[in-house]
């Protein structure tokens, strides 16, 4: 049965974000509010969470899923970033972007993309789930909370409990998120000389990042 954590987006209590961060160091998968719609995350070095994160949601190991981390020298730690690279980054981060980069050796293989080695990583503004990155102090693996079967996120967390009330360990209800997802790049093309790959145009603007 999954615990319900009702917070202030904007000054959530510690006390209570402590309690999802024990949750989910115990291998459990939570419901969290991000800047762009709710999102299934978990630990990143448990496989058994990583493969409960992905029946929960519906999709196979070729499906990206993506590392929310709290600024960009965490995500540095899983990517190879280039200069180029890095000032893209560093003008789109912390905001409704998801990068497609190539993984270090930091992340274990079975959480990149099989074929290309790659693995998406994110730098989120909502100031709830910064607080919980902060608290669980590491990188959560995460995928867009869309249910088994639906194409679109759900954006009520009364509703993903609801839903998913025994499946999940903790949802966490900071109210409504925006209902776009987040605009993906790919910034392999980069480290060969060649331009980015918007994969999907989302909440996050192009024009700022010159593209």
């Amino acid at each position: 049965m999954a615990q319900f954590f009702e917070v202030h987006p904007e000054n959530p209590p510690a006390r209570l974000l402590k309690q999802a961060a024990a949750l989910l160091a115990r291998g459990g998968i939570a419901a969290v509010p991000t800047d762009s719609s709710y999102a299934l995350v978990c630990q990143l070095d448990d496989k058994a969470a990583a493969d409960s994160l992905r029946r929960i949601r519906g999709v196979d190991d070729k499906h990206h899923l993506t590392l929310l981390c709290r600024d960009l020298s965490e995500l540095a730690n899983y990517a190879r970033v280039d200069n180029k690279q890095f000032r893209l980054l560093k003008t789109a981060t912390p905001g409704p972007y998801t990068f497609i980069l190539e993984a270090s050796k930091e992340v274990p293989r079975r959480l990149s993309h099989p074929s290309r080695k790659t693995i998406g990583l994110r730098v989120p503004e909502h100031k709830t789930l910064q607080a919980l990155l902060e608290l669980h102090g590491a990188p959560l693996l995460a995928t867009t909370l869309i249910p088994r079967g639906e194409t679109e996120p759900l954006n009520d967390a009364r509703a993903i409990r609801e839903l998913m009330e025994h499946e999940l360990a903790a949802v966490i209800d900071a109210g409504a998120c925006h209902h776009a997802p987040t605009t993906v790049i790919d910034l392999t093309p980069m480290g060969h000389g060649d331009e980015p790959v918007v994969m999907r145009q989302g909440r996050g603007e192009l024009a700022p990042l010159g593209l």
